[in-house]
């Protein structure tokens, strides 16, 4: 949430919802459509925010990941994970000839911006698609994220979103 209204001030900015590593199906049904819910209240708003829907596969993340499935949370699994969705969103920035690519996981205080940041620029150098380095969590970015929760009455998930995740004891 405080990501989108911060961006709004300088892009015009579309959400690539691509999430393959949210576990199970329903999580991921109930996440995406509080995402189109926000959109829709920040629109309403006077912003001009947009969607892209990226269609839902599990295996691919369960591909990519199921030699890491023992790994600690933050690990290498989920530095995988980013890298798989980054390298998705970048692709689809070139697509579509945008200026930018970025990630909205750096608001999160559990996520390594710095790891973020520096898959999102070897992704650039491979896509030759500019990354916006970012992180959101300073400034109050997340306790701003947490006012707007509130505001916007979200839902505010309690995991990650991949099944390790949801199954830590960490």
């Amino acid at each position: 949430s405080y990501v989108l209204e911060y961006l709004c001030e300088f892009f015009k900015i579309y959400v690539f919802y691509y999430n393959p590593n949210i576990f199970p199906d329903e999580e991921y049904i109930k996440r995406k459509n509080e995402q189109l819910r926000l959109i829709n209240e920040f629109n309403t708003l006077g912003r001009c925010i947009a969607f892209i829907d990226c269609d839902y596969n599990h295996d691919n993340f369960s591909t990519i990941t199921k030699d890491f499935k023992n790994e600690k949370e933050g690990g290498v699994r989920c530095h995988k994970c980013y890298e798989f969705r980054l390298l998705k969103t970048a692709l689809t920035a070139k697509e579509k000839s945008f200026d930018y690519f970025a990630t909205t996981l750096t608001v999160s205080p559990y996520k390594n911006a710095e790891v973020l940041n520096r898959l999102g620029e070897k992704i650039s150098a491979q896509t030759h698609v500019k990354y916006l380095y970012s992180d959101f969590k300073k400034r109050n970015g997340y306790k701003r994220s947490i006012e707007l929760s509130k505001q916007y009455n979200l839902y505010r998930q309690i995991y990650c979103g991949c099944e390790f995740s949801l199954n830590t004891d960490d």
